[in-house]
């Protein structure tokens, strides 16, 4: 018999000094280790050394399991393990209580490999569970407050605990693709979820060209209204802020942290 014959893949080894070389800060001071796309098998147990990180990138490989040792890493505030092979989740990334962003979207978990400590995460503003094996959502996620969204697609999903229908911020709710009868095509992709439209006020400079021509096209034409319509009132002027609506924010976060939400 071959030596070896029989043993799955083994998968590239990460060194501690590699690791160290992907560590890169973002531009709003955190540092992040990118580790996606490296075809990694297990959870490399160097980068224990770097726990310290802010956001860590474990997506698109072929990790099976993430150990409880996930607990290190309590500076966390983004972790991405979408695109794997995770059948479970550890209890320990309940400890994780500094965690706004969780992805595990494109994965094996079942509703029951869930862990109950995910309602720990009192400061989860972003959850992705599409594309797992859910045949249920646990009501516990009603627990976290802060969620503003959350993704549960291409699941197996019958219905939707009224706990995480009610959550208070929760204000993208993406359930497409799934057998839910009592849902019309129309509340497939938000279930009755208030949308507040807010208003964000961004400097030129931070806005790419095809944005900052629309957004100049749209003030030109507010500006022709205006000076249709007679008023007695004085309206304040910022001449080096631009008024777009708010997907301005929502397609910064998306560029920064483009997921695999459809």
């Amino acid at each position: 018999m071959a030596k070896g014959k029989g043993k799955g893949p083994q998968g590239k080894r990460i060194t501690l000094k590699m690791a160290k070389n992907l560590i890169r800060v973002n531009f709003d001071g955190r540092r992040r280790l990118d580790l996606s796309k490296m075809g990694i098998t297990t959870f490399p147990k160097c980068i224990l050394e770097l726990a310290d990180v802010e956001e860590l990138d474990l997506s698109r490989n072929m990790l099976k399991k993430i150990p409880n040792t996930i607990e290190k890493f309590q500076n966390l505030l983004w972790l991405d393990l979408h695109s794997n092979q995770l059948d479970e989740l550890p209890k320990e990334i309940g400890t994780l209580q500094n965690l706004t962003f969780l992805n595990v979207c494109n994965n094996k978990l079942t509703t029951d490999s869930l862990p109950e400590e995910l309602n720990l995460l009192k400061n989860l503003r972003n959850l992705n569970l599409g594309l797992n094996c859910l045949d249920s959502i646990p009501t516990t996620l009603g627990k976290l407050k802060e969620l503003t969204d959350l993704g549960v697609f291409d699941n197996a999903l019958t219905t939707i605990p009224k706990s995480v229908k009610k959550l208070p911020k929760l204000e993208r709710f993406n359930v497409k693709r799934n057998p839910l009868p009592e849902l019309t095509e129309k509340e497939e992709h938000v279930d009755s979820i208030k949308r507040v439209e807010t208003l964000y006020l961004v400097q030129e400079k931070d806005l790419c060209s095809s944005c900052l021509k629309m957004c100049r096209g749209e003030r030109d034409e507010l500006h022709k209204l205006e000076d249709m319509t007679p008023s007695s009132s004085k309206k304040l002027s910022f001449p080096l802020l631009l008024t777009p609506n708010s997907s301005a924010k929502n397609k910064q976060e998306e560029w920064r942290v483009r997921g695999t939400t459809p």
